[in-house]
């Protein structure tokens, strides 16, 4: 008898009672087969290997207002927990487009979806980046309502390979679309120390920015290697060794690891140029009445969402704006710690 060429593969095994690193996580990363298992972490306030909790999800479907019959578009489709949720508004007619740049992500959501019983003539995923969202319309639009979550999604975050993340070991990759561009890794060989401290400080007001790029700039001079997250992780733990040894430096340090993996990230994926193109788009994309949501996750985003909306305000294009930002519930802040820095604004075209 022949012996069948594909081999049985034995799940990663783990030390201890549970499961700490993302590969071991078996049950986590198959939802549909452990629900259970799924709902004990979500109720713990964490959010499941692999998957993606949507956030202000209410708040986002108040607004918009979506009635049976209209276009959509999901400008940052993820794990599709916001387009779900939006179809199902649509009562079976009307169409709704997500665009994602993560060439492996939205393979996943578009089988979720489709799984869920949305099929292609109610929803249709297009591999593109929403600074293109005017090719988009031109082919697909103009939107009645549109979404824009401009927050990294939980699966990439966790998935060491993405290299999103100090707190896991992998390569310093950062990009959302691994197959175009440069990594972080080879991006910090790139740039001058004055560069680097710009960067630091221009897309995550870092303070210690100086300190951190030294110590970076000096390993690299020496022939050193900075190509996975430990590696830079260490060259931020270096540069601020000479903090007092008090009970705040363990947090001062780990702020200024998520400020500059957030810096290099809006960095390697050209953030701040994207999200500017998507909003100069926003006039011509959106139907008469259209109404837009964005969320956004620091400072630099918001203010550059406040700014655009309050341009096409005064220039007659939008009717009305969020006067102030709406933030999540403290409820939803309790269960899902990674909704605490949203911050929602909102505007509809004449």
């Amino acid at each position: 008898m022949e012996q069948s060429e594909n081999k049985h593969k034995r799940r990663v095994r783990y030390k201890g009672t549970h499961p700490r690193k993302f590969e071991e996580k078996y049950k986590e990363l198959n939802p549909e087969k452990y629900a259970d298992t799924i709902a004990k972490v979500i109720s713990k306030g964490s959010t499941p290997a692999g998957m993606h909790i949507s956030i202000m999800v209410k708040e986002i479907l108040d607004f918009l207002e979506i009635k049976p019959g209209q276009t959509g578009l999901d400008a940052t489709l993820g794990y599709g927990g916001h387009t779900r949720k939006m179809l199902e508004q649509l009562q079976g007619s009307g169409h709704i487009y997500g665009l994602d740049v993560d060439p492996i992500e939205i393979v996943k959501t578009t089988q979720r979806l489709r799984n869920a019983g949305f099929g292609e003539e109610i929803f249709t995923s297009i591999q593109e980046n929403f600074a293109n969202i005017g090719k988009v319309a031109a082919e697909h639009g103009p939107f009645q309502f549109m979404l824009a979550d401009l927050g990294v999604s939980s699966m990439q975050i966790d998935n060491p390979e993405r290299g999103f993340s100090y707190k896991l070991d992998g390569p310093l990759d950062l990009r959302l679309n691994p197959q175009k561009g440069v990594s972080a890794a080879e991006r910090l060989t790139q740039v001058s120390e004055d560069e680097l401290i710009g960067m630091f400080v221009e897309n995550s007001d870092e303070p210690y920015a100086e300190e951190i790029a030294d110590v970076i700039c000096k390993e690299l001079r020496k022939g050193q290697k900075i190509d996975t997250t430990t590696k830079l992780r260490e060259c931020i733990e270096t540069a601020l060794a000479f903090l007092p040894e008090n009970k705040e430096k363990k947090d001062i340090v780990k702020k200024s690891c998520q400020r500059v993996f957030q810096a290099l990230r809006i960095d390697v994926n050209s953030e701040f140029e994207v999200l500017d193109q998507f909003l100069d788009s926003l006039p011509e994309v959106l139907a008469d009445g259209g109404r837009v949501a964005i969320l956004t996750f620091h400072s630099g985003e918001d203010r550059m969402v406040k700014k655009a909306f309050k341009r096409y305000y005064k220039a007659g294009i939008f009717r009305e704006i969020s006067e102030d930002v709406i933030r999540p519930s403290a409820e939803e802040c309790r269960n899902n710690g990674r909704a605490r820095s949203t911050k929602m604004r909102w505007a509809i075209k004449n």
